[in-house]
């Protein structure tokens, strides 16, 4: 199968072997009718040249026959009259046979006029009607490839459609389904906060304080022998600097510390009357974690707890650095997230001391770097080179068929050409530049005028 390229709309169509051998036969057809012309011009001028001859062998003949009988009647004398009367009698009716036979050969040439001027019509007709057949399956083969196209765009935007109206059903779902679980989570938020209430009721301002570390503790001790075996977290009981934290979470690996947390727990009653906030207390939390030489510090805190800032989740200080505000429940959560960075932290740094200790030469890095890079540019240099190449050719390709289709377009009139100067071809218009064939026929019609006399003479 063969692919041609329509270059207006660009479609891309397949053609047979058959297909592409009558496309290539109908680029042809302008060299056929030139070979057609040449080879009827050859054979009539094979068969004028036959006539020629012909009429010129008999002329001699006839004008020796005479010559001869002339020279009889002038040596017999009277007595050979008779009988070169005779001769002459029988060498007119020869005349008259050779004369025939020239009218013969010029009924034959007309009819081989007849049948070459038959034979190009049938040509062209035969063109003609190929060419529009190959016309008419092309436009009906456009007509259905376009029919095809519309309904494959129709079906492409049904299928969009339904796509679309499936994803707007998905998201009303799910907007239904957490809509759902967002009011089961606030149900339970707020019988949370109803026990917590009840809770801290029921407790002094002391017991509240120590019912969130207590809590934390709890927590962390839950899953201190799967989780944290190796980690250390106790009370912050040194006071030598004049204030301390309520716990230190510090974590080893190969006797290198990966991670310190110094916590602060804060609470307080519902009736309280001066409510604290949550900043009064970052600037001593900073100053415990200095001191106790702890990288990071966070604050579990239950005040401002109609805060939208500080309910969102695990909440970064600005003004601070390694500083972090959470809610209880993202006790043990803090823990995970920073140990597993202090881990990462760890085997990078294992991973640049070994580095350090194979002695790698950035340098040589860097170069076999831009070695790569400078190979990689020349070959995308390469590669886009020989795509605008490609495009060239194909584009060569296009400008090729459109010259194809407008010799196409062209033959048919080139056709008629042909059939016109076929039509016009004559006899004289062949002697035309020709004087001795014009003066061959002319003789020849001169003979037979004078034939024509001696008969009416006697």
């Amino acid at each position: 199968m063969a692919e041609l390229k329509c270059p207006h709309c660009g479609e891309v169509f397949k053609v047979d072997e058959s297909g592409y051998a009558a496309l290539l036969q109908q680029v042809r057809t302008h060299e056929f009718e030139h070979e057609l012309s040449q080879r009827l011009k050859d054979q009539l001028a094979a068969v004028q040249q036959k006539n020629n001859n012909h009429i010129l062998e008999i002329k001699a003949e006839k004008d020796a026959e005479i010559s001869e009988l002339r020279s009889q009647l002038a040596a017999s004398g009277s007595e050979q009259k008779a009988a070169l009367t005779k001769a002459a009698a029988e060498s007119e009716r020869k005349l008259s046979e050779k004369d025939a036979e020239i009218q013969r050969l010029r009924a034959e040439a007309q009819r081989f006029e007849t049948e070459k001027a038959l034979a190009v019509q049938n040509a062209v007709d035969d063109v003609k009607s190929r060419l529009g057949e190959r016309i008419t399956a092309l436009t009906t083969e456009a007509a259905k490839r376009d029919s095809e196209h519309r309904l494959a765009l129709n079906e492409a935007v049904a299928e969009v459609e339904k796509q679309k109206q499936q994803a707007v059903s998905a998201a009303e779902k799910e907007r239904d389904e957490q809509k759902i679980a967002y009011e089961t989570q606030l149900k339970m938020k707020d019988e949370q906060i109803e026990q917590y209430r009840d809770f801290k009721a029921r407790q002094s301002t002391k017991m509240v304080g120590e019912s969130l570390e207590r809590h934390c503790e709890d927590e962390f001790n839950k899953l201190r022998m799967t989780a944290f075996p190796t980690a250390y977290f106790e009370k912050d009981n040194d006071a030598r600097t004049g204030s301390k934290g309520d716990y230190i979470y510090r974590e080893e690996r190969d006797g290198v510390e990966i991670v310190s947390i110094m916590f602060e727990m804060k609470n307080e009653m519902d009736t309280t009357a001066s409510k604290h906030k949550n900043e009064h207390f970052f600037k001593e939390l900073d100053k415990d974690r200095r001191e106790k030489g702890c990288e990071y510090a966070v604050l579990v805190s239950l005040l401002e707890a109609d805060s939208e800032y500080y309910n969102s989740g695990i909440v970064s200080v600005y003004q601070y650095e390694k500083m972090y505000v959470i809610r209880p429940q993202f006790f043990i959560q803090i823990i995970t997230l920073l140990r597993n960075a202090g881990l990462r932290a760890f085997e990078y740094r294992q991973k640049y001391e070994e580095s350090l200790k194979q002695n790698i030469d950035i340098a040589n890095f860097e170069e076999n770097m831009q070695a790569f890079k400078t190979g990689f540019a020349r070959n995308y240099e390469l590669a886009s080179k020989q795509f605008k190449t490609a495009i060239d050719e194909i584009d060569k390709s296009i400008e090729h068929l459109q010259k194809i289709k407008e010799s196409l377009t062209k033959s048919e009139n080139n056709l008629r050409l042909a059939n016109s100067k076929a039509d016009d071809l004559s006899i004289k218009k062949l002697t035309k530049n020709a004087p001795s064939v014009a003066k061959l026929f002319s003789d020849a019609a001169a003979s037979r005028m004078l034939t024509d006399n001696n008969d009416n003479n006697n």
